[in-house]
């Protein structure tokens, strides 16, 4: 499910639990609505609360921390694959084909991973036959001297390392918040905001505080499973140092 999706079902949970609030307050009898009912409710919430604004707290900032992990990797492999392509440029003009080589699957890598929803499937498998290729072609160079050698051992320790990152960013492309752990969050905003309803009288101004207050914290769920997405949905990683480093390539 998209994070839109979800964060419009938490949406319809939350703010139906204020709803539901508003609805039970006007079924109960007025012993359960004077003050040490209302002052239980609001010890017991507080408690709710507290709990709930620590998870929240501590859900953005590991997507905050996932995301900017993703941003540093992409950057970090934009610099290597820059600095392969030099490399291979000082090892001589033996290594055109491969220069050729690693812009392809550099230029399928951008593709792959910021790919519209359905297309990653088709282009994966060439750009990691690509990444073989790449590695094999480098160990079949044959270095005429001792700089040749060790420019040869430089690029196939990066060519190891771009390799590394790659699988790394494809195998953090489907993390994701733990579905329990959101569904317990999910109700326990809903308990909350169903207390809010139990003791106000419904008028227009508070079902639009309700709503917002809903609004909110749905807002910050969605930007939680956002960031969880980093390469697709609005809140993306920049391919701009990739195609940067592309444009530089065979150069």
């Amino acid at each position: 499910m998209s994070p839109i999706t979800i964060s419009v079902a938490v949406f319809a949970c939350v703010f139906g639990g204020a709803l539901l609030g508003i609805f039970i307050h006007s079924l109960l009898p007025n012993e359960h609505l004077d003050s040490d009912s209302k002052e239980a409710v609001r010890l017991g919430m507080a408690l709710v609360g507290t709990t709930v604004a620590l998870v929240l707290g501590l859900l953005i900032a590991s997507a905050k921390g996932f995301y900017d992990t993703q941003n540093s990797e992409v950057t970090q492999l934009s610099a290597d694959v820059v600095l392969l392509d030099k490399v291979l440029t000082h090892f001589g003009p033996e290594t055109k084909e491969i220069r050729a080589l690693l812009r392809s699957s550099v230029a399928r890598m951008v593709d792959a991973t910021w790919a519209r929803e359905g297309s990653d499937k088709t282009h994966s498998a060439p750009s990691a036959a690509n990444e073989e290729t790449l590695f094999d072609k480098i160990q079949e160079l044959s270095p005429h001297n001792e700089n040749q050698r060790f420019l040869q051992s430089q690029a196939l320790s990066m060519a190891i390392q771009l390799g590394q990152i790659r699988s790394l960013m494809l195998a953090q492309k489907s993390s994701s918040v733990p579905m329990p752990l959101l569904a317990v969050v999910v109700f326990w905003l809903a308990l909350l905001f169903i207390s809010f309803g139990l003791f106000v009288r419904p008028n227009v101004t508070v079902v639009v505080s309700l709503f917002a207050s809903a609004l909110a914290v749905c807002g910050a769920i969605f930007l939680i499973l956002e960031m969880y997405q980093p390469y697709a949905g609005l809140i993306q990683v920049s391919d701009a140092p990739l195609r940067a480093a592309l444009a530089q390539l065979g150069q």
